[in-house]
């Protein structure tokens, strides 16, 4: 048994805790003849675990948590050794494009380039290492209409995961709908959609766009209540609309994401605030990467136990 919890998405907090050792070709990977190789050795005084190899070609490699006589001297001897993976359960990856201070990156390279294995060293960026085990990501689901292309939403989560240190593991999957799929529910020979600026078309059909205000037409509006809204101030009257609203579903389930889990999206009604629920979070329309960084923050939150890296 070690004394460190291995719960899932364990990841140290700081991979320059993170040592790399080789050791003879005639120790075998195992708890209690690393035990003998490292105990009382010198280690600096940041070193909590250690990755221990045969050489620097792949191969097998296990990982150990090591306790040291004290904190405070620059270099002490080696007092305690805890074997948290061995060969048979743990993987060394090198991927010179992954920042393994980020742990969402470490956890896409655990299951894309070792799948199924439970604990996976990475080598990545700056040949810096550091480690996850028992990866399982957090899913959520991004909720928006496209066009534009990319779903910018869902980009900008991206994004905002691939750069910080403080949000756990996760896993963004999109839950996308088209324009012109939202134009069959109500077929028309002239639409209007918000904004020239997505790009949007519906094929076989005449567009117009509300932000240019046009000329009034019969047509259908593929918008949400803002731009109904707009409508009526521009026009006096409510067309035959298509509401395409991400945050719909939440708010006709009651503000409870339908099925559970976790959910991100937009309004257009928010127009420079934040706002969650159960399961869910909705940005502005117009996000910035900060409101994202603030949402995917309210989605951890509601993690139970909430996870903060060792």
């Amino acid at each position: 048994m070690t004394s460190v919890h291995v719960g899932p998405n364990f990841i140290p907090n700081r991979y320059r805790g993170v040592s790399v050792t080789t050791v003879p070709a005639g120790v075998p990977l195992d708890e209690p003849s690393l035990r003998e190789h490292l105990m009382g050795r010198d280690a600096y005084r940041r070193t909590r675990f250690v990755v221990a190899r045969y050489s620097t070609e792949p191969g097998p490699v296990a990982l150990l948590h090591v306790t040291r006589a004290s904190d405070v001297e620059l270099f002490s001897p080696v007092v305690g050794v805890e074997l948290l993976a061995g060969p048979d359960e743990c993987a060394y990856v090198v991927d010179p494009e992954a920042d393994t201070g980020i742990p969402s990156v470490l956890a896409a390279v655990a299951r894309e380039k070792a799948p199924g294995v439970q604990a996976v060293v990475v080598q990545g960026r700056y040949a810096h290492v550091n480690f996850i085990i028992n990866p399982r990501p957090l899913r959520i689901v991004v909720r928006e209409v496209v066009p534009p292309e990319p779903a910018k939403l869902l980009d900008q989560a991206r994004r905002v995961i691939a750069v910080t240190e403080s949000l756990p593991p996760i896993e963004l999957a999109g839950e996308l709908t088209e324009l012109s799929d939202l134009a069959a529910r109500q077929p028309d020979e002239h639409y209007l959609l918000p904004c020239r600026g997505s790009g949007g078309e519906v094929p076989g059909a005449t567009v117009s766009y509300l932000d240019e205000h046009p000329d009034r037409a019969e047509w259908t509006l593929l918008g949400c209540a803002r731009s109904q809204q707009i409508h009526r101030w521009f026009y006096g009257d409510d067309p035959p609309t298509v509401d395409f609203c991400p945050k719909r579903a939440l708010r006709e389930a009651g503000d409870v994401t339908p099925g559970g889990g976790f959910t991100l999206t937009k309004c257009c009604l928010q127009e420079e605030h934040v706002e969650s629920g159960d399961g869910w979070v909705s940005v502005p329309w117009g996000s910035s990467l900060d409101h994202i960084r603030e949402a995917l923050a309210l989605l951890v939150a509601q993690e139970d136990p909430v996870w903060e890296p060792v």
